[in-house]
């Protein structure tokens, strides 16, 4: 891989528009479809591997550990992201992709093979280095490879490539877990990372491999770093101590929380967090939308389950119909004619997003239709399409070429980290209304006599957070 390494006078130039030119031109089509098969890639990793989980951990004997299957992907993902975002702008993305994609690998293979529950959550951690390396290497590469107008269009392609996945995914690792076991769902996936590299990693190094122009010279940050390291650590404690609501599980809460915080105040933009308007902003609102959207859709399942009496298979059918959804308000953002209109599409799919949140616990009423949910829920993922792809776009137009990555790592930090600290709320706040105990995977909850109050106490709180992501979407510019 030390060949990937550009030399200090491989710099990349400003990005030249094509005239005419499409993201599926023949100018960028080889580029195109590599960088949205890696995208693929990780959308079926995603939910093909969740369904094989929970055989996995129950052959390993380790369903006590099986919720550390999950943090530690997440908690390396935090540093990797970090690390990509300082990798790219100093030296391109090339590297930290393929480097990013060789560890995503690695991790299912060792995962696949692992004989005791500790080496496959070890396995599960170099994973989530690796997709932590490789989602922000993508949005340099998009930032250094596309010009402005196209950029939103490669976006929505991205979204795009999470409906096939979704829908394909579960099944398919359902019926391999069945037919061969589950080890064959984590080694099967790596030999899906041919295609992408052989495609996309030529095109890379042509049009973005090298290191910005500003950036040459410059060292990698050690200081952000330790940052990221103390995010992740941090994470990692408070999400253990939501899995625990014991009194004991206060001491690992409070030192992940003095973790997060001052590593959180350094490596987001200046003014995250009043608001500031620009970049700041962007960045506020993409954790705002994934993390009420996201704290809310974990719920949804076990909701259904427990208080209508759905199987779970019509339970997470009911969610299936979001990623067409979703992948239409993507492709609306994309379109030329809106794009003088961004801010207000943001606020509009923010506010679809609150009602959709709000609409979802109806159905405890018995006399709403169960059907509610999923049309609500289609609505919803229609207003993230609209968001996620926005504040991904504002985010590469408002970044110096310099800084693209540092500012994409801080742009998934605020992701990522918003998810771990509303659904930890939101788990608190269910058991402590007598929903029971909680297990939180991106597709499934269990929990037994759940108190139908103890779900309005999640979505009622998720409703009104995405609804103040509606008054952040109108600072996404400086006046």
């Amino acid at each position: 891989m030390a060949a990937l390494e550009p030399r200090d006078a491989d710099v990349v130039p400003a990005v030249v528009p094509v005239s005419g030119a499409g993201v599926l031109s023949r100018a960028y089509r080889a580029l195109s479809i590599g960088i949205v098969s890696v995208i693929v890639l990780i959308a079926f990793e995603a939910t093909a591997v969740g369904t094989a989980m929970p055989v996995a951990a129950r052959e390993l004997d380790g369903l006590p550990l099986y919720a550390f299957a999950f943090s530690a992907y997440f908690t390396t993902s935090l540093f990797g992201m970090v690390l990509a975002g300082q990798w790219s702008d100093r030296s391109g993305p090339l590297a930290s992709l393929a480097w990013g994609i060789a560890a995503f690998a690695a991790g299912l293979l060792l995962s696949g093979t692992a004989g005791a529950m500790w080496l496959f959550i070890l396995g599960r951690a170099v994973q989530g280095l690796g997709g932590g390396l490789v989602i922000v290497a993508l949005y340099v590469v998009v930032g250094r490879a596309y010009p402005e107008p196209l950029r939103p269009a490669i976006m929505a392609a991205f979204a795009a490539g999470w409906v096939v996945p979704s829908v394909v995914g579960p099944l398919a690792a359902g019926t391999v877990t069945e037919q061969l076991g589950w080890r064959w769902v984590f080694i099967g996936i790596p030999v899906l990372v041919v295609f992408p590299l052989a495609l996309a990693l030529p095109q890379i190094r042509r049009r973005a491999g090298g290191p910005a122009e500003e950036a040459v010279a410059a060292p990698l940050d050690s200081r952000r770093i330790r940052l990221a390291l103390g995010i992740s650590l941090g994470a990692g404690f408070l999400q253990y101590a939501a899995q625990d609501l014991r009194w004991v599980s206060l001491l690992p809460g409070l030192v992940g929380a003095a973790l997060i915080v001052p590593s959180v105040l350094r490596l987001l933009p200046r003014g995250t967090y009043r608001a500031a308007r620009g970049l700041p902003s962007v960045v506020l609102l993409r954790g705002i939308a994934a993390g009420s959207f996201v704290g809310a859709e974990s719920f949804v399942p076990l909701m259904l389950v427990t208080q209508r009496g759905l199987s779970p298979t019509l339970a997470g059918l009911s969610l299936a119909a979001g990623g067409g959804t979703w992948a239409l308000g993507s492709y609306l953002q994309s379109r030329p004619r809106l794009e003088p209109y961004r801010d207000r599409l943001t606020a509009l799919g923010m506010i679809v997003v609150a009602a959709a949140i709000a609409t979802a616990p109806t159905v405890l009423v018995h006399a709403v239709p169960v059907w509610t949910v999923a049309v609500a829920w289609a609505f919803g993922c229609f207003g993230m399409g609209l968001v996620i792809s926005s504040t991904s776009v504002l985010l590469l137009k408002l970044s110096p070429p310099e800084e693209a990555g540092a500012n994409s790592a801080a742009l998934q930090i605020s992701d990522g980290l918003s998810n771990v600290v509303l659904l930890a709320a939101g788990g608190a706040a269910f058991a402590a209304l007598g929903g029971g105990t909680v297990a939180h995977t991106a597709s499934a909850a269990t929990a037994d006599g759940a108190h139908p109050a103890a779900f309005a106490a999640v979505f009622l709180p998720m409703a009104a957070v995405a609804l103040a992501g509606a008054w952040v979407a109108t600072r996404l510019h400086e006046r």
